[in-house]
């Protein structure tokens, strides 16, 4: 048999079983100083003859924003991890509570193997006694804090049941509170906590800055006592932090911690405030909602109170801000809850003042929303963060419940809606006038401003409507001068057309008459020839012979083939002066019958006159 010691652990060789190697907690010397973040269990050399290979558990150990490798034998105790993370983290044994076992809480002396761990672990380390380090990065780590995820194990006291809840760094301790009144069923106001760090003071507070453990911190919430119990063990924890929601101002406290119910402040029970929800949960249309608000308000607190407007969010909107400058208001709303021992105070002694009332509905546009129930809760935040942005909705969020109710002055100005002041429920009549009047002060100037851009904007519109008209007018001019050319060539050339055919007709007929005319006779006839002279309207004559046998219609046939048709002019004798075409000339059927008997029966001479 061989005997060679290593590090102090002495190890045979040549028997048929080996030892595993022994450690002793108190000896420090076992245990060497790793050099840097990642630390190794001293491996024994290992021989032909050893029956089984050591089985190496690697461990990745998370404290605060460090982490730390640790590789070590299964043969090897929980004391030596805490060892190495000692010379590692700078933290002493006895301040270190190792966490993170899948079976629970472990001694110090449990040897690795004996949990089953697998080859692959991690585990944190918690330091609740020590207290948060301070650094000259302060600003950075909170950074990266605000990033990073706590594990919240919450124990609810009176059932005994833990909830592991996970929340990011930026959010809110009341953010958790509500979260455990979901699970819990407690009210926040109504909830005693154990364990948040001193430093945890605001519900306000984001979990980053709180001081929490990270990654994982306990805490223990249970039902604040009995009103008598409270009051007996008021001093005794006067104290301990327990983070309840408390009002920003010293004229009102929370009832329940003085041995007073709510409602015997306000002379009526708890159960009357809620009988009656101010509004339906889940309602699907915001102006029923409205009404019922409404309603409920005035049996509780009088008719005397703003006018509130009856709509969405949206249609309050477009009343207040999308209207002619002078027109515009001011949006106040009014958010209203149940819970908060402010809220019967405010809504009965301030915001029914009759110099309240009047104001408001002098100036501005009055619209109310109840947050008692979480869905109308979240409803409204979302409706917040889509119109004034996540900066107005994170605020709303993180107010206390005895901070309401809120009053929210909202200014339309230009292309976006400003939030001008936020008053909460512990102010009085006259600062809530002043700030009212305050606000009224800054629209009124904005709205000076909008006045007068809208009549500059409506002068330019002015002139550019009556240049528009002007140009439409003269546009109309042209077309109606261009149209009435148009109609007038038009007329023209259908004149024109209707003259042409009338001509083409007369030709016609006149050439027809032309043709039809008997031949002109010969001065030496055997018939008596008569010889007609007729001068025309332009004083030219026409000549011809006529036989005194013929009708005197071939005397106006020939007329009317020269281009005198006879219905057109008038066939005249000189002397004795006749006209030719009165029916009883025309009728003659012969030509010396019509026109007298000539003394030269070879040869007459007349002269009708043809006008």
């Amino acid at each position: 048999m061989i005997q060679h010691d290593v590090d102090g652990v002495r190890i045979d060789y040549g028997g048929e079983t080996i030892p595993g190697p022994a450690f002793d907690p108190s000896h420090p010397a076992s245990v060497p100083a790793p050099s840097s973040s990642s630390a190794f269990r001293p491996v024994m050399p290992s021989r032909q003859i050893v029956e089984r290979q050591p089985r190496m558990l690697d461990f990745r150990v998370e404290y605060r924003d460090r982490n730390v490798d640790v590789v070590l034998e299964d043969s090897c105790t929980v004391g030596e991890i805490k060892q190495i993370l000692e010379n590692e983290l700078q933290i002493p044994v006895s301040k270190m509570l190792l966490k993170g076992w899948k079976t629970g809480d472990v001694e110090d002396s449990t040897v690795l193997k004996s949990l089953h761990l697998p080859k692959n672990n991690s585990l944190y380390v918690l330091t609740p006694d020590l207290p948060p380090p301070s650094s000259s990065s302060h600003a950075g780590a909170l950074q990266e804090s605000l990033n990073q995820n706590f594990m919240l194990i919450i124990t609810h006291r009176e059932v005994q049941r833990e909830y592991n809840l996970n929340f990011s760094g930026s959010s809110t301790i009341q953010e958790v509170k509500r979260n455990v009144y979901d699970l819990t069923s407690i009210p926040v106001r109504h909830q005693l906590w154990e364990g948040w760090p001193t430093s945890a003071t605001d519900d306000s507070m984001c979990l980053a800055e709180s001081g929490l453990s990270y990654p994982c911190h306990r805490l223990t919430v249970g039902r604040r006592a009995s009103p008598a119990q409270t009051r007996e063990q008021s001093e005794e924890q006067s104290t301990d932090v327990h983070m309840v929601s408390d009002s920003d101002g010293d004229d009102f406290e929370d009832a329940s911690e003085f041995g007073v119910d709510d409602g015997e402040v306000f002379g009526m029970t708890s159960s009357a405030l809620r009988k009656s929800p101010m509004m339906p949960e889940n309602a699907e249309n915001e102006g029923d909602a409205l009404l019922q608000f409404t309603a409920e308000f005035s049996s509780r607190y009088g008719d005397c109170h703003p006018v509130f407007f009856i709509g969405s969010l949206e249609a309050a909107f477009q009343e207040a801000f999308y209207v002619k400058a002078r027109d515009r208001k001011l949006l106040a709303i009014y958010l209203h809850h149940d819970e908060s021992v402010l809220t019967n105070v405010f809504c009965s002694q301030m915001l029914c003042a009759e110099s309240i009332v009047s104001y408001l509905s002098q100036n501005f546009i009055t619209w109310a929303w109840d947050l008692t129930k979480d869905a109308n809760r979240a409803r409204f935040l979302t409706m917040c963060n889509r119109h004034f942005g996540s900066v107005v909705a994170q605020t709303i969020r993180t107010q206390k419940t005895d901070q309401f109710p809120l009053f929210l002055i909202i200014m339309g100005k230009r292309s976006s809606n400003e939030v001008l002041n936020v008053i909460q429920g512990n102010t009085t009549v006259d600062e809530l006038m002043m700030r009212l009047m305050a606000a009224m002060e800054i629209f009124t100037a904005q709205q000076q401003e909008d006045i007068k851009d809208e009549d500059e904007r409506e002068a330019r519109e002015n002139v550019k409507r009556e240049q528009d008209e002007a140009y439409r007018l003269s546009l109309e001019a042209d077309r109606a001068k261009r149209e009435a050319h148009e109609r007038e060539m038009a007329e023209q050339f259908r004149l024109e057309q209707i003259r042409k055919e009338q001509e083409e007709e007369r030709e016609a007929i006149r050439l027809s008459l032309e043709q039809a005319l008997p031949p002109e006779p010969k001065e030496e006839n055997a018939e008596p020839v008569s010889k007609l002279r007729i001068r025309t309207p332009s004083g030219e004559f026409l000549e011809r012979r006529f036989l005194a046998s013929n009708k005197l219609q071939i005397v106006f046939d020939f007329v009317a083939s020269k281009g005198f048709p006879w219905d057109e002019f008038k066939l005249l004798s000189t002397f004795p002066r006749r006209d030719m075409k009165q029916p009883r000339y025309r009728e003659e059927k012969k030509l010396d019958r019509g026109l007298g008997k000539p003394k030269d029966t070879k040869s007459r001479n007349a002269w009708p006159k043809f006008t």
